[in-house]
């Protein structure tokens, strides 16, 4: 996988990529991030890469030339397949653990960060062939969403990790052990370890227990319950799984109590 980030802020990345993950993929040779100083595709002494908007308003937005000029460049010396431009934008598709395992496939992708006020619009319409954002707020650049970016799609080729189950069993991944056959999108089941009491904080007895399938059934009704106490919108949008209706029942009335004792 290569990484070519197009940036006015290159240095930014520097700390990034020589700590944790990204640093080890790059080690290991899973993936190459290559940096590009938006300035370098100017063409004015003064390496213009701003401008200010038509028809008024505050800010200055990014001028469209440089910005095709750097990934026309990109593309002419790359031989590979054609592959993903993606503009970093609060205007773009959420970027989602389905989006990043489609992005995982790919072999190359390069990323738009953006700054100031936003980036010319024919951009967006003629040159990138997606815009991704990574929630629903504004930041002042695109450069933190790439490293996002980089580090959800990095951590989904095979060997990264080297452990390809826990992959599975996070949240927003599908996995038998965590929600059952069929069943994706769910938050993470809750995790323990050592120590097995904690300032009175005790490990749920069936996690000591050794019993396979209760311990399998426990995690996958903690992650439809912590799925239906904060994001029950991933429950609408995706089908149950065998033995799901049964616990989601379970869980209803368990909260259904604890709205009764809260009451009372």
């Amino acid at each position: 996988m290569v990484f070519d980030v197009v940036t006015i802020f290159p240095e930014f990345f520097r700390s990034i990529l020589e700590h944790g993950l990204l640093k080890r993929a790059c080690a290991a040779g899973a993936i190459e991030v290559c940096l590009h100083d938006l300035r370098d595709f100017t063409e004015d002494r003064h390496r213009t890469v701003d401008d200010r908007p038509f028809g008024g308003g505050p800010g200055m937005v990014f001028k469209p030339e440089p910005i095709f000029r750097a990934v026309e460049s990109l593309r002419a010396k790359s031989s590979e397949k054609p592959f993903p431009v993606i503009l970093l934008s609060p205007q773009g598709r959420l970027l989602t653990q389905e989006v990043a395992e489609t992005l995982a496939r790919e072999s190359r992708i390069l990323l738009l960060c953006g700054r100031y006020e936003g980036v010319d619009e024919r951009v967006a319409e003629h040159l990138a062939t997606d815009e991704l954002s990574i929630g629903d707020y504004v930041l002042s650049g695109g450069e933190l969403p790439a490293a996002v970016v980089m580090e959800a799609v990095t951590r989904l080729i095979p060997g990264v990790l080297g452990n390809e189950e826990s992959v599975a069993a996070e949240s927003f991944a599908g996995c038998e052990e965590q929600a059952g056959a069929g069943r994706r999108g769910l938050l993470d089941y809750p995790h323990y370890t050592r120590p097995a009491d904690f300032r009175g904080w005790k490990v749920p007895d069936v996690l000591l227990s050794g019993n396979h399938e209760e311990i399998r059934r426990w995690r996958r009704q903690k992650a439809l319950e912590r799925t239906w106490r904060r994001r029950p919108d991933l429950l609408a949008s995706i089908p149950p799984g065998e033995g799901d209706q049964q616990l989601l029942e379970e869980i209803k009335r368990l909260l259904a109590c604890e709205g009764a004792t809260r009451e009372a």
